[in-house]
């Protein structure tokens, strides 16, 4: 007689890893879904509390070292910008904002743009490289002012210095073009 032995059944691995890798695997899928799908980030329309309100006032030296006020701007419909050369959306947004200066006179509309914690010989440098002749002062109070989390950050003004909109993240000129329109309309 030959006594034969009994071969333990193998262990049967749990499939933690297969679970796993497929839980990941969805929510990745789900990700770039949500991703795909959602607006665009530029001309983004924020709340804000100061709409309605007087733009709170920035005073600052320019990139000249004159002092730009902005309550100078007056009579005009102003957009302002708050940027840094080191913020990339500020990058691409910039030949928008060119385009946008240069459909709209200044006496319509005037770019006016607030340094947000760059050092002024790269904004100098910024400006004589890509362009752009609006007023650009350096008001770090400004920030706090207006209550600008980051940049982009834009805000529109009526000629009156009335808070519009509040625009976060990048603009586009057909964007800001279809902003001042319907600003325009509403104010008869």
């Amino acid at each position: 007689m030959t006594a034969t032995t009994a071969v333990p059944a193998p262990a049967r691995r749990p499939r933690t890893a297969r679970w796993s890798a497929l839980a990941v695997g969805l929510v990745a899928v789900a990700l770039v879904a949500i991703l795909a799908t959602r607006p665009d980030a530029r001309n983004v329309i924020a709340e804000t509390t100061l709409r309605g309100r007087p733009a709170p006032e920035v005073v600052g030296p320019g990139l000249d070292g004159a002092t730009v006020r902005l309550s100078d701007y007056r009579g005009r419909w102003v957009l302002v910008n708050f940027f840094a050369t080191w913020c990339v959306p500020c990058v691409q947004e910039h030949p928008e904002l060119v385009r946008f200066s240069q459909r709209h006179a200044p006496e319509e509309a005037q770019v006016v743009a607030v340094v947000y914690d760059d050092d002024l010989g790269a904004v100098r440098a910024f400006f004589r490289e890509r362009g752009g002749d609006w007023p650009v002062v350096d008001s770090p109070s400004a920030k706090v002012d207006f209550g600008v989390r980051g940049v982009p950050e834009s805000f529109l003004l009526t000629p009156e210095g009335i808070v519009v909109d509040r625009i976060v993240g990048g603009v586009t000129a057909d964007g800001l073009d279809g902003f001042l329109a319907q600003a325009q309309a509403a104010l008869g």
